[in-house]
């Protein structure tokens, strides 16, 4: 196995080891009891952080965070909402929303729990989570995002 493929599955396994050593130490509130929460692993983070160490794309992931900082949308082409999200691990995700497709996420703000279902691709800082809404043509698997007890699809 090169070296380098090493290393990077090292790192990744690294990254999971602590995120799940510090749940251990510092258990987070958990969220109020949703349907969602069944389908958000706990292994979503470790995915996640290995798909990001591995610069991997078009992987379907789900999970959830909390809105670190709600951006412009974009609205070039398609219309996207827009806004970081920081997962417990402390990686940064994008989601880019599409809300010609699915109805904009109301009331968000800084501070917000949101679940996701979506797809990731790679970044440099951290990856984006797309997909997050159902597709007419029917040839790509559904997402969604959860926030205060409303789904958003």
């Amino acid at each position: 196995m090169p070296i380098k493929k090493l290393l990077w599955i090292v790192i990744a396994l690294a990254v999971g080891g602590y995120a799940f050593f510090q749940q251990q130490q510092h258990p987070k509130q958990p969220l109020a009891p949703t349907a969602v929460q069944a389908q958000v692993s706990p292994k979503s983070d470790a995915i996640i952080a290995q798909a990001f160490a591995n610069q991997k794309s078009n992987l379907q992931v789900s999970g959830e965070g909390i809105v670190a900082k709600v951006l412009p949308d974009d609205k070039q082409g398609t219309r996207h909402q827009k806004f970081i999200l920081k997962l417990a691990n402390g990686q940064s995700l994008l989601v880019a929303h599409n809300v010609d497709l699915a109805p904009r996420v109301a009331n968000l703000r800084a501070g917000d729990a949101v679940q996701f279902y979506g797809e990731y691709e790679w970044s440099h800082k951290g990856g984006v989570i797309h997909w997050t809404h159902h597709d007419p043509r029917g040839k790509h698997v559904g997402g969604w995002l959860q926030h205060q007890g409303q789904r958003y699809q």
